[in-house]
């Protein structure tokens, strides 16, 4: 089979980049023909496809290159040059799409769906749902006011606090309608129980949805294998991930401090250096900076239990799956596609935002609970492989579901 794997950066940006990038090697490993188109940058992987991919637009830069970048969020300009030059090319048998608007454009999802090959789509954030991606407003608040069509965008200047960026927005959701994007779109694959419902909410049909779990980095997977649980952890708490407000930081940070635990942080971040200061003085509050997978996965093991305090509608987070890959529990926020991953044998949820019932969690966690550590890795282990991943992955190619 040919795959065409779809993603505006192809390096380790964020969550889509990563299980983008997983995809493909997975797919490869299995004697498949894979092919990715993505948008030209410095930062991207180096590998064969990168002559084929599409030029790089900057939002940034003087107003030649804004105009050209906003040519692309329509689907105009060169994109549909080099969209028609890979597929015609390459010849997939099936276009898989991740993160795509903006800096590349669904343009080249609909141009496969016209030439007969099959559209997938997996969904990383709630960009078809609201047009600044997060269902969150600059003011904090968690907000659904755009599935109804009715396009609120611009009212709270909700991407980036501008308005003339909502303005743009609002413009490329008006003409990549959820209608369009449901016409050239075979199947969307939603990581999380929480998203599929969220696009039933926004109007998309339930005869083109599916729910296919992340899974963990291959590299990953095999540290945990090589290292093994740790039965008897140290006695400290983590987080891994981006240090913002919508990942709840601050709430997590405060609790921590009047809790009096330890609490190790890695991660980078909007939030970090402000954090950093603040925290100076409470010495059982370590932040670790960024770390490479295997340094992540020796903190995950030896913790008492990972933080997840998000405050925004997480999808399917990897920090909940690699902690729980490793045997450690997770002190989850009950929001987004948190609480589905957890129950009473590998976690604790709690409140989201609520630093008072977090702060009594990690005073309390020693004398409450006892979670079978290995039982949780091997069961995590076998739901999160690549191999699970892969079954469904072809079905949903196939169109078997």
């Amino acid at each position: 089979m040919r795959v065409l794997i779809v993603n505006k950066f192809f390096y380790p940006r964020g969550g889509d980049c990563v299980v983008a990038m997983a995809t493909r090697r997975m797919l490869a490993d299995h004697g498949h023909e894979v092919r990715v188109f993505a948008m030209d940058y410095p930062d991207n992987d180096t590998i064969p496809d990168a002559a084929g991919y599409a030029s790089r637009v900057d939002f940034g830069g003087g107003s030649s290159a804004k105009l050209r970048a906003s040519a692309r969020l329509f689907g105009k300009g060169d994109i549909v040059k080099s969209a028609s030059e890979v597929l015609d090319s390459f010849r997939p048998d099936v276009v898989h799409l991740h993160n795509v608007h903006s800096y590349l454009s669904p343009l080249i999802g609909e141009l496969a769906h016209k030439r007969g090959i099959r559209v997938v789509w997996t969904l990383h954030d709630y960009k078809l749902l609201c047009p600044s991606y997060s269902c969150r407003r600059p003011s904090g608040e968690n907000c659904e006011e755009c599935f109804s069509g009715r396009l609120k965008v611009v009212k709270y200047s909700c991407l980036k606090g501008s308005r003339m960026k909502s303005i743009l927005a609002d413009m490329e959701a008006r003409v990549w309608n959820r209608n369009r994007l449901q016409k050239m779109t075979d199947l969307f694959i939603a990581p999380s129980a929480f998203m599929h419902n969220k696009m039933l909410e926004g109007g998309f049909s339930r005869k083109k949805l599916t729910v296919v779990c992340n899974f963990i980095d291959p590299v990953k997977f095999d540290c945990i294998r090589r290292c093994g649980v740790e039965e008897n952890p140290r006695d400290y708490f983590c987080y891994v991930g981006r240090l913002s407000d919508e990942k709840g930081t601050e709430t997590m940070l405060g609790a921590a401090a009047e809790a009096g635990v330890s609490l190790k942080v890695a991660g980078d971040g909007p939030l970090l250096e402000e954090m950093r200061k603040k925290y100076a003085d409470t010495p059982a509050i370590e932040f670790l900076g960024r770390l490479g997978r295997e340094d992540v996965v020796r903190l995950l093991r030896s913790a008492k239990a990972s933080v997840l305090p998000s405050e925004w509608y997480e999808n399917n987070p990897l920090g909940v799956i690699e902690s729980l890959c490793c045997g450690t529990p997770v002190i989850g926020a009950r929001i987004g596609g948190i609480p589905e991953l957890l129950d009473e044998t590998n976690g604790i949820t709690f409140t989201s935002g609520n630093q008072e019932e977090l702060t009594s969690i990690f005073r309390n966690f020693d004398h409450r609970n006892s979670f079978p550590r290995r039982m949780i890795s091997d069961k995590a282990m076998d739901v999160f492989c690549r191999d699970t991943h892969y079954k469904l992955l072809m079905d949903a190619y196939s169109g078997k579901c």
